[in-house]
Parts: C-alpha cells; sequence; structure tokens
C-alpha cells in the first residue's frame, strides 16, 4: 500500500497537509491517537459497565435496600486512590518519560477490571467480598491517577500545534465510545438472559472483555515513542528529578485554575456516562434496555460531533467554547432535567441531548486545554494531580451524592442543582485560563504567560507559533 494511502488513514481537518509531515512525526501522531485513545476507552468502558450492571453489582455484593448506593459508594472510595495515583505517577512521568507510565497504567487498569468478572460474591465469602471488590476498584483508581493525564499530556505534546483541539478530541472520542461500547454489550446481554441470567452471574461477562481490549492498548503503548516537546526539554537538561517540589513553589496558580474547571468537567462527566442510567431507571421509571438504549444513542450523537467541535477550537480557541459551556450548564440544568421528567419521549430524550451538549463542548478541547496550562517539566505532574485531586472530591461522588440525597430527600431535581453549582465554579476557573489555540507548548514558562505584552501590541494570539513569536514581533515594531 502507498504512503499517501496509509496517510489518508490519519484523521485530519481540512487544510493540513499530512503528506509534508515528516515520518518520524506522522508515525507519531497515528501511534499517538491510537495509543492513547484506546487506552482511555478501556478506563471507560469499565466505569461503564460499572455503571451499567450497578443493580446485579450490589445484588451480589451489598443485599439490602441501601445496596446500589453502597456499590456507587465503593466506586467513590475507590477515587481517594486517584490523588495518590496523580502523586505518584505525575513526577514519575516527568521524570522518566509519559510513555512509561501510560503502559504501566493500562495494566494496572486491565488486570482489577479482569478480576472484578470472577471476583466470590457475599453469599460465598461474606464481608470480603465487597472488601475484595473494593481493594479492585482501589487499585484502578490509583492506577486511573495516571492514565487520563498521562494520555492527554502525550496527545496534546505530539499533535501539530494548529491542531492540538482536533487531535485531542480523539481522546475523548475514546471516553465516549468506551462508555457507548459498555451500553451496548451490557444492554445486549440483558436482552439475550433476561434480569434472571444478569442475576445469576452473566454481569460478569463485560469485566473479562476487558482483558483482550486492554492488551490492544498497551501492544499499541509498547510502540509510542516520547513526544518531541518532552525530548527537546530532556535533551536540553536532565529531566527534573523534583518536579513535585518545583510545581508547588512556581505553579499553584494554574492548579487551582485546573481543579475549579475539572469541577463541572467531571461532575458533568459522571453525571452523564455513569449516573445517568441509574436516574433513568431508578427515577424516571424506564426499563433498564430502553434507558440504556436511550444513552447509547446520546452517546453516538456525541461521538460525531466532539471531534468537529475540536477542530472548531483550533479556529476560533478554546474560551469561547469553555464559556459557553459553563454559562449553559448554569442556565439551562434545571430546566433540562424537568425536560427529562416530562410526558413523551421526545421531551425527555431532548433534556438528556441539552446536558450532553453541553458536556461534549467541554469535552472536544479539554485534552488540548489542561495540558498546555502547564509547562514541559512540570506538566505531567500538574495536570495529574490537580486533576485528581478535583475528581476524587466532586467527580467520582456523583453518582453516591446524588443517589444518597435522592433516596434521603425524594427531591428528585438534585442532579440538576448540582450542575449548576458546578457550573459557577467552572466558570471561574475558565475565566483565568491562557489562550493557548494554535501556540506553541514546550519550552519551561507557562504557555500564555506573555498575553498581556502580546494583547497590548495588538498581537492575535490564536495561530501565535514559533514562526510569530514576541521577538520577532518587537523588531518589526
Amino acid at each position: 500500500m502507498s504512503s499517501s494511502a496509509n496517510d489518508e488513514k490519519i484523521p485530519t481537518p481540512d487544510g493540513i497537509d499530512m503528506s509534508k509531515m515528516p515520518p518520524a512525526q506522522k508515525r507519531t501522531l497515528k501511534r499517538a491517537i491510537g495509543g492513547s485513545a484506546l487506552g482511555n476507552a478501556v478506563e471507560w468502558f469499565d466505569y461503564g459497565v460499572y455503571s451499567y450492571v450497578s443493580v446485579y453489582i450490589a445484588s451480589a455484593f451489598f443485599p439490602g435496600e441501601w445496596g446500589v448506593a453502597l456499590t456507587f459508594a465503593t466506586l467513590a472510595l475507590s477515587f481517594v486512590f486517584r490523588p495518590l495515583g496523580g502523586l505518584v505517577l505525575g513526577p514519575l512521568g516527568d521524570k522518566v518519560g509519559r510513555q512509561h507510565v501510560m503502559v504501566l497504567t493500562i495494566i494496572m487498569m486491565t488486570i482489577p477490571t479482569t478480576i472484578i468478572g470472577i471476583l466470590p460474591s457475599y453469599s460465598t465469602l461474606g464481608a470480603f467480598a465487597p472488601v475484595l471488590l473494593l481493594l479492585c476498584r482501589m487499585v484502578q483508581g490509583f492506577s486511573t491517577g495516571g492514565e487520563y493525564g498521562g494520555a492527554a499530556v502525550y496527545m496534546a505534546e505530539s499533535a501539530p500545534d494548529r491542531r492540538r483541539g482536533f487531535c485531542g478530541s480523539f481522546l475523548e472520542m475514546g471516553t465516549l465510545a468506551g462508555t457507548a461500547s459498555a451500553a451496548f454489550v451490557c444492554t445486549i446481554i440483558l436482552v439475550v438472559v433476561g434480569s434472571d441470567g444478569m442475576e445469576a452471574g452473566w454481569w460478569r461477562l463485560p469485566f473479562l472483555l476487558t482483558l483482550p481490549l486492554g492488551a490492544i492498548a498497551l501492544w499499541l503503548r509498547m510502540k509510542l515513542d516520547e513526544p518531541e516537546a518532552f525530548s527537546q526539554t530532556t535533551s536540553k537538561q536532565q529531566a527534573n528529578r523534583k518536579p513535585f517540589r518545583e510545581l508547588f513553589t512556581g505553579y499553584k496558580k494554574q492548579i487551582v485554575m485546573l481543579m475549579a474547571f475539572v469541577v463541572l468537567l467531571n461532575v458533568g462527566q459522571y453525571m452523564v456516562l455513569t449516573y445517568m442510567p441509574t436516574y433513568l431507571s431508578s427515577i424516571l421509571g424506564h426499563s433498564e434496555v430502553t434507558s440504556n438504549f436511550m444513552l447509547v444513542g446520546l452517546l453516538l450523537a456525541m461521538i460525531a460531533v466532539v471531534s468537529p467541535l475540536g477542530r472548531l477550537t483550533d479556529s476560533i480557541g478554546r474560551k469561547p467554547v469553555l464559556y459557553t459551556s459553563a454559562i449553559g450548564f448554569i442556565v439551562l440544568s434545571v430546566p433540562a432535567f424537568m425536560l427529562m421528567h416530562a410526558e413523551g419521549r421526545f421531551l425527555q430524550f431532548l433534556g438528556l441531548g441539552v446536558i450532553a451538549l453541553l458536556q461534549v463542548m467541554m469535552q472536544s478541547c479539554v485534552s488540548a486545554t489542561l495540558p498546555a496550562i502547564f509547562p514541559t517539566q512540570v506538566r505531567f505532574s500538574g495536570f495529574a494531580i490537580g486533576y485528581n485531586i478535583s475528581t476524587a472530591i466532586f467527580g467520582g461522588t456523583t453518582a453516591a451524592v446524588n443517589t444518597f440525597v435522592i433516596q434521603a430527600t425524594g427531591f428528585d431535581l438534585f442532579p440538576a442543582v448540582y450542575l449548576v453549582g458546578a457550573g459557577i465554579i467552572g466558570l471561574i476557573g475558565i475565566h483565568f485560563f491562557n489562550e493557548t489555540a494554535g501556540r506553541p507548548i514546550d519550552g519551561d514558562t507557562p504557555p500564555g504567560s506573555e498575553d498581556e505584552e502580546l494583547a497590548e501590541m495588538g498581537y492575535e494570539l490564536i495561530g501565535f507559533n514559533e514562526n510569530n513569536d514576541v521577538s520577532e514581533t518587537q523588531g518589526t515594531s
């Protein structure tokens, strides 16, 4: 097959000529897209499966009235270990490289997920059974502390500056595809074997399917090279031996901005991707099959628009899209949930669609936005630590908090209020972001740190690159 035919396989937006890219860069981009996105898909396949079969996990490990709530509480407790994973794996990625950590995290995700598929239930082991389930989720939580940060940083550093939003959107496509696959697989099994069959143990099959998916992702990641931005930094100076100290002495503002934004990102993400199946069935009264297929349709629509939205942010910037999403959550969350309670499937799906659209707008450029907050030498550390602390407090607890509050109070619009609060916090974080679309992210200073100086010159920030740097502008002014 000709090289031009191979080039056409790379998903590219209009205006980028892959034939002019150096072979090494093309190879890196292909592998970065495949290795990063598939690993992220494996992570979210696991989270999706856990949510879609939560009723059966509850029956197997937490029999009793509060079984579903305890099942989600186990998921929430596992998120306590995400910041620990970020604290360990983030600095490790800045020391030894992104690729090594990405290989480690895919192994640590795949093995515990597979083990869940064969764990004895409460009827066999008693109280020891849910303890083993929690241990598996803790290992997954630890590994996830480095997984998403590593994949996002790797993708951002591998992508061309002017196409970082588009390329990064494929990482989020992996998130959506993994969740959609989980919903589809679980629903098909439910249709074939019925609720009795699921109770009998067929809920375990999707967890076992993680093993071959993880093996493929591992194979792809073993072939990855380090991104050029990281390699250039380490060739000029020894790899940062104390990224943790440098991060917290020089970049506290960036960490706080990221954490505020991630409150909204992950409350929305876990609301749509993990809690909504339970909400549709337990609160709105849909059958499991109906609610799952509604979510599959929604996720397929999100997959269809995530990359065009990512490409849009390369043209108009990240902040306009992020502002629109955050303000939309503040204004539209309550009306959207009221639509979900309305009579008629169309209005219910419209309410779901509003929340999904606002969420996919954020997801389309998050992998390009958040890594660009930090300079290269502390990028993995800053992303992993800030992201996972915020996720552990707000994201991973979303399903459990909403389940407990609704069950205790009967206020079934609480998820909408929760989203409004998250939107306000996220909007504050977005306000303090620098616009980094089209601009290089290599170097030892935060991208966009010269924004005020450039604005005073009337310089166009979108598309700022090495060929149009500040010194050249000053020299011709």
